[in-house]
């Protein structure tokens, strides 16, 4: 009785040896298959996530929302996808100035102050980068100025050093395709001289000879031509200013500047109300 007693705990143990490692293995096919399940989650997932467009692609799409830049939620978008694409290809040049061109735009048409702080800043990051990039090129220095220039403007208390790198990059615009965007860089090196307080350089004739200049490159540019009708303004040389006026009045619209040419007329038929 004892043996066959001793037989039966004998053949329970090793039944209990047996279901433990079907136990194990039972587990560790679990694992296996809990891993396997994770690993098609992570994959699916990634899969789900929009891949990088190519550069061009995105390049081609901004340009299109910048057509329409007089709505800023277009800006905005272009802004959004341009920066998503920088994430992949930092050293674009293209990317990059077109970066600022963008935040230059937002900067100068938003009516939120702190959408416009930052926005001048990251234009500046952009410019920088567009011109480390690509120095032989305009489209950078000409972005950066730009938005030094606003930033400049923006501040309550400007200092020579902000006059002086706005400077600094349209000089070197000039000197890399003088006629570059119709004359656009005489036009801001005008409105350093017709803005500028007096302590800071403020000189009405520097500004009418740099927009004067422009003008040889930019005849239809219509912020060009109200800029210099305010000038002639401020130099109290009325007469020059009225004709300006009736010119920008009466000019065609430059194909592609659809939304300067308006906020020209905008601004010139403010300044005419003010010379009658």
């Amino acid at each position: 009785m004892t043996i066959q007693y001793g037989r039966f705990l004998s053949a329970i143990a090793g039944r209990i040896r047996q279901n433990a490692g079907n136990v194990g293995l039972c587990l560790a096919a679990l694992s296996l298959l809990l891993a396997a399940t994770s690993c098609r989650k992570e994959a699916a997932g990634t899969l789900d996530e929009s891949p990088s467009r190519p550069a061009a692609d995105v390049i081609a799409e901004a340009d299109k929302l910048y057509v329409g830049r007089g709505e800023l939620t277009k800006v905005r978008q272009g802004l959004i996808a341009l920066r998503h694409s920088q994430a992949t290809e930092a050293g674009n040049y293209d990317l990059a100035w077109r970066l600022a061109k963008f935040n230059y735009y937002l900067g100068s048409h938003t009516p939120d102050d702190t959408e416009r702080d930052k926005a001048f800043r990251d234009g500046i990051e952009a410019g920088k980068l567009a011109v480390k990039l690509q120095d032989g090129k305009p489209d950078g220095h000409f972005w950066l100025g730009a938005n030094y220039g606003g930033s400049a403007k923006a501040s309550m208390f400007p200092v020579p050093s902000q006059i002086d790198d706005i400077k600094h990059e349209m000089e070197a615009v000039l000197k890399l395709d003088e006629g570059f965007q119709a004359g656009s860089a005489y036009m801001v090196l005008g409105q350093v001289y017709l803005e500028s307080p007096r302590l800071l350089g403020h000189d009405s004739q520097k500004a009418i000879d740099y927009f004067q200049k422009g003008l040889k490159f930019g005849p239809n540019n219509a912020l060009l031509r109200w800029h210099l009708a305010e000038a002639y303004a401020d130099a109290n040389r009325t007469e020059d200013a009225r004709k300006e006026i009736d010119t920008l009045l009466t000019m065609k619209v430059d194909p592609g500047y659809e939304p300067e040419h308006k906020e020209a007329l905008e601004k010139v038929q403010k300044l005419a109300e003010k010379l009658k």
